[in-house]
């Protein structure tokens, strides 16, 4: 997305970090879930959920541009900033 001012890359970046905070909420819990594993539990099913949730941060999903959208709208605002 091409901003034309300082604002509205900061707004940007605002949103984008947003998101991945949504994201890593889901990430913590998963992470827990692996952790408090006992030797019964199936933990190939944990570790998996725990990496789609990563995924999930990193890209967004479907729908999202999660750590990479914000990645780029961190670059865009920093490169208006100077």
């Amino acid at each position: 997305m091409a901003t034309n001012s300082l604002e509205e890359a900061r707004s940007d970046l605002e949103k984008e970090f947003s998101e991945v905070r949504k994201h890593l909420g889901e990430l913590e819990s998963k992470l827990r879930s692996v952790m408090n594993a006992n030797a019964e539990d199936d933990i190939e099913h944990l570790l998996a959920e725990l990496e789609d949730s990563v995924h999930k941060a990193r890209t967004g999903g479907m729908l999202g541009s999660g750590a990479n959208g914000h990645a780029r709208a961190r670059k865009a605002y920093l490169e208006l900033k100077g």
